[in-house]
């Protein structure tokens, strides 16, 4: 279960960065009002990726609805962002990996690291059936990357820097938010 929510994350992700080269525009969230998160101060909200990750939604599972998903993206180090979304959601730090020092509980906010090339390899058949051209092999180098909980009112947060745009087939500097229950 954890691969899958790692790799869809990872799918949404990618296909948010399909939109990152086009004209981006600053909008307005319109998800439900049950959806109440903090937006990193300086982020963009990203209409088109946010769009792009639902209809991926909707590839893997077409019989469910997408759920409320908002995607931003800023040129701040992952560190800020990940500790800005800890201490809002009441976490206080991030700690350094899931194993939290080797305690029996899993952190609620913890770093982790990646590799983009197996990550878009895992997600191909995503953008097969998305009809999206991606040359994979550009898919080079490892990210890290921070999981933030989900609390009742709160989606879980996904923060990933660098990340692979599918758009582009490149691998782009930039720290990459992802929010989904």
């Amino acid at each position: 279960m954890r691969k899958l929510w790692s790799a869809m994350a990872v799918a949404l992700m990618l296909v948010l960065a399909l939109a990152s080269c086009r004209k981006e525009k600053t909008e307005e969230v319109t998800e439900p009002s049950s959806f109440s998160f903090s937006v990193y101060p300086g982020a963009r909200y990203l209409a088109r990726l946010t769009e792009l990750s639902k209809q991926a939604h909707s590839v893997e599972k077409p019989s469910e609805p997408a759920p409320p998903t908002a995607i931003y993206d800023v040129d701040a180090p992952i560190d800020a962002v990940a500790e800005f979304y800890a201490k809002a959601y009441g976490y206080g730090h991030v700690a350094p990996d899931a194993t939290n020092n080797l305690s029996a509980a899993k952190p609620a906010a913890y770093y982790r690291t990646g590799d983009l090339h197996a990550d878009v390899v895992a997600i191909e058949p995503v953008l097969q059936k998305m009809n999206l051209k991606v040359d994979i092999s550009k898919a080079q180098g490892k990210y890290r990357a921070a999981e933030i909980e989900g609390k009742p009112n709160r989606p879980r947060v996904t923060i990933q820097r660098p990340y692979f745009d599918v758009t582009t087939s490149q691998v782009v500097d930039r720290t990459i938010i992802l929010m989904a229950p």
